[in-house]
C-alpha cells in the first residue's frame, strides 16, 4: 500500500524548487557583465580564453560590441573605400621615412611617459605612425585647427573631449578655453602625453591590469590591447592594423634599440 506525502512536505518542496529557480538568473547575471570588462576583456561570450584552437584575440562577441558602443560610442569598420584608400597611403615608402624620424624626435617622451604610466610604449608608437600618415592636410596648421574645421588634432588625433576626460577642461569650457586646449593639442610633446594618459584612462575604465601590457605574452593582454586600439580610433578594423604594426621591425628597433657611437679611429 503506497502512501502520498504528507501536504506540508509537498508545499515545502515546491517552495524550494521556487527559491532555487528564482536564484538562478542572480548568479548568472553579474558573471556575464563581468567577463566583458574584466581583466583585458579577456574573451568572448561565446568564445572563452583558450577554448578551441582558431581563437582570435582581435575579434569582439556581439555582446562586448554592443557593450563598448553603450559605454564609449565606438562602431563597426570603416568602408572598404577608405581601407583601399589607407592601404595605399601605408605603401608610400617617403611618407613612412618621414613619420619614423618624427617619431624618432618623441621616442625619449615616449619611453619616459609609458613608464610612468604603465602604458606600452609600441601601443604608443604604433597609433603615432598610423595617425600620422593618414592625417589630414592642413590640419596641423593653426588657424585651420581653431576654425573648428578639424575635430581632432596633433599627431594622436585627439580632441577636446579627451581633455574633458581628463579632468583638463571643463564640458562648458568659454572660447578662449577651447582656443588655448586646441593649441596644447597641436603642441606634439602635450599630444603624446595626453595619448599616454588616455589608455591609461581607459585601462581603468576597464580594470585592466594595472601594468605593461605584452601581446606576445598572452591572448589577454592581446585583446586587452586589441581593445584600447578600437576604443582610441573607434572603428573595428583599426585594432588589427595597430597590432600589426606593433610588429614592425623598424618601428620597434627605433623604439628599443641602442644606439652605440662608432669608436674613435686609432692613431
Amino acid at each position: 500500500m503506497r502512501f502520498g506525502r504528507p501536504p506540508h512536505r509537498r508545499r515545502f518542496g515546491l517552495v524550494a524548487l521556487l527559491v532555487g529557480l528564482a536564484a538562478i538568473p542572480f548568479a548568472v547575471t553579474p558573471n556575464r557583465q563581468l567577463l566583458l570588462l574584466d581583466p583585458g576583456l579577456s574573451g568572448s561570450i561565446s568564445t572563452p580564453v583558450g577554448e578551441g584552437e582558431a581563437y582570435d584575440p582581435l575579434r569582439f562577441s556581439a555582446a562586448e560590441l554592443l557593450e563598448l558602443k553603450r559605454r564609449f560610442g565606438v562602431h563597426g569598420p570603416q568602408p572598404r573605400l577608405a581601407q583601399l584608400f589607407t592601404s595605399g597611403i601605408d605603401q608610400l615608402e617617403p611618407l613612412r621615412t618621414h613619420t619614423l624620424g618624427r617619431i624618432a624626435d618623441l621616442r625619449p617622451l615616449i619611453i619616459a611617459e609609458c613608464r610612468r604610466q604603465r602604458v606600452n610604449p609600441m601601443l604608443v608608437a604604433a597609433v603615432l605612425f598610423d595617425e600620422m600618415r593618414h592625417a589630414k592636410p592642413g590640419e596641423d596648421i593653426p588657424l585651420a585647427a581653431h576654425s573648428g574645421l578639424f575635430s581632432t588634432h596633433g599627431p594622436a588625433q585627439l580632441g577636446l573631449g579627451e581633455l574633458v576626460h581628463q579632468g583638463l577642461l571643463k564640458e562648458n569650457a568659454t572660447e578662449a578655453e577651447i582656443s588655448q586646449a586646441r593649441t596644447e593639442l597641436l603642441d606634439p610633446q602635450r599630444n603624446v602625453i595626453l595619448l599616454v594618459g588616455k589608455f591609461a584612462r581607459l585601462s581603468r575604465e576597464l580594470n585592466l591590469p594595472q601594468r605593461t601590457l605584452e601581446a606576445s605574452s598572452s591572448q589577454r593582454d592581446a585583446k586587452a590591447l586589441a581593445t584600447l586600439a578600437y576604443l582610441h580610433n573607434g572603428k573595428l578594423d583599426y585594432p588589427r592594423r595597430i597590432l600589426r604594426t606593433m610588429q614592425d621591425p623598424e618601428l620597434h628597433a627605433l623604439l628599443y634599440a641602442s644606439r652605440k657611437q662608432p669608436p674613435a679611429p686609432l692613431i
